[in-house]
């Protein structure tokens, strides 16, 4: 004759398997994601956004297309950190952010005097415009 099961246990098992099976709202993603400078990189996230923290705006922007959807932009070169919360405040995206140069980019940077010109190149050269230094109308 089978034995009952507790009460107790049954409510343990069924939030288990609850926990187990939802998505993981809460939860951060720790990886690091790579973008390329000047391009931009989409990231769904788990779950809605109230709020995008960008640690270092010179290195990384974003731009928020819906409340899950994020295009993440590489300004500058270097590392930042890029976190999402929802309404109440739980981390619904969170990752190293680290934006280098692309390869086979065609770009190529002169220094002359302590000074950096950046080149856009194909067939041959020129000076690029990157957003920071472009000039304001």
């Amino acid at each position: 004759m089978p034995r009952p099961v507790s009460t107790v246990r049954l409510f343990v098992a069924l939030v288990s398997t609850a926990l187990l099976s939802a998505p993981a709202i809460g939860m951060a993603q720790s990886a690091s994601l790579n973008v390329e400078i000047d391009q931009a990189q989409r990231v769904q996230l788990r779950g809605p956004a109230g709020s995008v923290i960008v640690g270092n705006p010179a290195i990384a922007d974003v731009t928020v297309v819906d409340a899950n959807t994020l295009y993440i932009t590489g300004k500058g070169y270097g590392v930042t950190e890029i976190v999402a919360v929802d309404a109440i405040g739980r981390t619904v995206f969170q990752s190293q952010i680290i934006v280098s140069e692309g390869a086979g980019s065609g770009r190529v940077r002169i220094w002359r005097g302590g000074q950096a010109t950046e080149m856009a190149c194909g067939s041959s050269c020129s000076p690029s415009i990157r957003a920071s230094e472009a000039p304001t109308p």
